[in-house]
């Protein structure tokens, strides 16, 4: 999938969620939400998890590792960006050394050397960012194929698209852009193929509150505050979950 069509995807589910019915104040677009949750765990089901168990099962541990690594790696990019737009001098310059040691000693990232020289790695995304300066997470909302997020984070998704590139630095063309893609979304779900047996109850609450608790705790740095913001808040109002419904009153008579 192409970045422009990435974009207009995400923006459009965006668009398209705000006339979605109001459940609860945490997850106002929750009808809308289960059913995205219930497609991609379909499409999950059918496609994605039997190829990553394949993967799985042929790849030998230190192939995965080395997979792994390369687009850890990768990430750092983003990492550098959003580290320095927080101001976060230390983890900036930590971020840019793992990227530098690793994409040479490391052979592209393919070995964790600055881990061995004790460079720590932060994870940092544009979310994160706008959470970081005072913007609020906005409610729950489930997109197709890109999974949990909020309003906050899907925009930092669609930020992130645009001003972001990790796979300019290693000049592929179209066709090898999209295999490795394809690598990553499978290298990704193999990770994960293990984290499923921890789901108990409701898989899309269990989901949704894992999602929304990490968020907060990544967003804080790991001090989120008594009452945190993530979940309720949204702008500094309680706008997000309420829209007017005037229309269905207005236009109720074509189903009678």
């Amino acid at each position: 999938m192409s970045k422009a069509l990435s974009v207009w995807f995400v923006s459009l589910v965006m668009l398209f969620s705000t006339a979605s019915i109001a459940a609860t104040e945490e997850d106002p677009w929750e009808g809308f939400n289960r059913s995205m949750f219930t497609f991609n765990d379909t499409i999950d089901g059918a496609i994605l998890k039997p190829i990553a168990k394949g993967y799985k099962a042929v790849t030998p541990t230190p192939v995965q590792k080395g997979v792994s690594n390369f687009f850890s790696n990768l990430g750092e990019v983003g990492n550098i960006t959003n580290n320095l737009l927080q101001g976060k001098w230390d983890q900036t310059a930590s971020s840019t050394f793992r990227f530098l040691i690793n994409s040479t000693a490391g052979w592209f990232g393919l070995f964790d050397v600055a881990s061995e020289l004790g460079l720590k790695e932060y994870d940092e995304d544009f979310g994160q960012t706008l959470g970081h300066w005072g913007i609020s997470s906005g409610p729950y909302l489930v997109l197709p194929f890109f999974g949990p997020s909020t309003v906050r984070d899907g925009s930092g998704l669609v930020a992130e698209y645009i001003s972001i590139d990790e796979t300019e630095i290693l000049d592929l063309d179209n066709k090898e852009e999209l295999a490795l893609l394809g690598l990553d979304l499978v290298e990704t779900r193999a990770r994960y193929l293990n984290a499923e047996n921890m789901i108990v109850g409701d898989r899309y609450s269990f989901v949704r509150d894992v999602y929304l608790q990490t968020r907060a705790f990544e967003v804080y740095d790991g001090n989120v505050p008594k009452e945190p913001s993530t979940q309720t808040d949204s702008f500094g109002d309680d706008s997000w979950g309420e829209y007017d419904d005037s229309w269905e009153e207005e236009d109720s008579s074509w189903a009678e």
